[in-house]
């Protein structure tokens, strides 16, 4: 940044999933150099958890922070301000005394150090080997490991490779475990792409005694619900909803927090292989992350009593939030979107936060099933039988006679191919979206319209007011 005793004020504004939706030049670019985008979830882990501090506490704080851009150290007072839920439901950033100065780097052993510790909380599967890389135990915690730990359990005492494949190396052990440490593998029985770890046992510098075998997938293990029947559906999505989200949330966001860290080289120099797995563990931590949102809600909406408030709310004005909140996702794909409304307030009857919820669903969609360039039209206005309407356009691919009966299916993700990189969703969105619509006494529908067609139109419905 070069901003060496500079006093910069700079500001930013996050939504209420801590994403940072526009910032100052000099906040945007200490985000994007730890790894951010604008929109993203903000990337800046000092900044992240003051953000996070204050909108759970709904108290403004107010704090000297420090935090690493990749070469220099960045100093400064932030004052977090939480918003409310017309304003976003985030916060907003104001830094003061803006220092930074270059970083002296952090010694490369410290550094291999940070790995192995990451590697050790995030490994499913785990083993001791002795000094000719034998297997003295092996433990699986995922269930796709539990025929790899059969295997060794009804043979044991082999080299640890001889029990699974080894993925680009055509020599046969034995093989100097540096050559092996960080190797691709494929387990018994696992669809997933594992990578294995060597860590030698020992003093520094001595012949190792032994090294400890760790295997970390490269991807979460996904069962497919469709699989289960209903009962077991619901009772994981309440096991996960009610006992596991609150747990879960905050050891997911620290693995996310520091993958970022490692992954833009905030602790000083590190091999490129290293940074890139980094950024695959930060990935699917967001993934896992972006699924518990999901789950929560489902738990909610499939709750026997739940029910939504019934508020007078402006449905075009609730359009323009989302679309406003989107707006930065939007450009940064050249897309422009497009909203029709009428000039006088059009009035639904509906909770106003879930129905805000259901159009950034919906113009999230849009935008990432769209090709770049192109445009989503949302146009709202009135509908028969006393209701106001929400049509999102989008110039996508277009959906299907058959597509449309499925389209709204708990855990249904079709083949609609994303522009945007959508394809790792957790098939709830559309499911929750409709089932909330349904709730307040609306509707969410899909028009089909062939597999020729460019397009796809989702029609929001509320009640309106007499």
């Amino acid at each position: 940044m070069n901003r060496q005793q500079s006093l910069l004020t700079a500001r930013g504004v996050t939504d209420e999933h801590d994403r940072l939706l526009t910032a100052d030049e000099p906040l945007a670019e200490l985000h994007e150099n730890c790894g951010g985008a604008v929109p993203g979830t903000l990337a800046v882990p000092e900044l992240l958890e003051l953000v996070r501090e204050a909108r759970r506490l709904n108290l403004r704080i107010a704090r000297a922070f420090q935090a690493f851009d990749g070469e220099e150290t960045v100093t400064g007072f932030a004052r977090i301000n939480p918003l409310s839920e017309t304003q976003g439901g985030g916060c907003e950033i104001l830094i003061e005394n803006w220092h930074s100065m270059p970083q002296m780097p952090i010694p490369e052993r410290d550094v291999a150090d940070r790995m192995d510790a990451v590697d050790r909380a995030v490994a499913e599967v785990t083993g001791r080997l002795d000094a000719r890389q034998c297997v003295r135990y092996l433990s699986a915690s995922a269930p796709d490991g539990l025929a790899l730990q059969e295997a060794i359990l009804s043979a044991p005492g082999k080299v640890w490779s001889d029990y699974l494949e080894l993925v680009g190396l055509s020599h046969s052990q034995p093989l100097h475990w540096r050559i092996l440490d960080g190797t691709t593998c494929k387990l018994p029985g696992s669809h997933r792409n594992w990578r294995a770890r060597l860590i030698p046992v020992g003093p520094q510098g001595a012949a190792p005694r032994g090294f400890d075998l760790l295997l970390v997938a490269d991807e979460p293990l996904l069962s497919d619900p469709r699989t289960e029947n209903d009962n077991v559906e619901v009772a994981h999505s309440r096991l996960i909803g009610s006992a596991l989200t609150p747990a879960l949330r905050q050891p997911i966001a620290r693995i996310i927090a520091n993958a970022e860290t490692i992954r833009t080289r905030l602790a000083g120099p590190l091999r490129p292989e290293y940074s890139e797995y980094a950024g695959n563990i930060a990935s699917a931590g967001q993934h896992l992350s972006g699924m518990l949102d999901d789950l929560a809600d489902l738990e909610v909406v499939e709750a026997e009593d739940f029910t939504t408030a019934k508020d007078r709310v402006d449905l075009a004005d609730a359009a323009q939030r989302a679309a406003g909140i989107l707006g930065v996702r939007a450009q940064n794909r050249s897309i422009r979107i497009k909203l029709e409304k009428p000039d006088d307030p059009l009035i639904a009857v509906g909770e106003f936060r879930r129905v805000l919820q259901v159009l950034i669903n919906l113009i999230g969609n849009a935008i990432a099933y769209s090709p770049e360039g192109s445009e989503v039209n949302v146009i709202v206005g009135e509908a028969d039988e006393g209701k106001v309407q929400a049509r999102i356009i989008d110039q996508g691919p277009g959906v299907d006679p058959e597509e449309a009966k499925r389209i709204f299916d708990k855990f249904e993700r079709l083949g609609r191919d994303s522009d945007g990189g959508n394809d790792s969703g957790s098939g709830l969105g559309l499911y929750i979206s409709r089932r909330l619509a349904l709730a307040m006494d609306g509707d969410l529908e899909v028009i089909a319209n062939g597999d020729d067609a460019v397009g796809a139109e989702f029609r929001f419905s509320l009640p309106g007011i007499d």
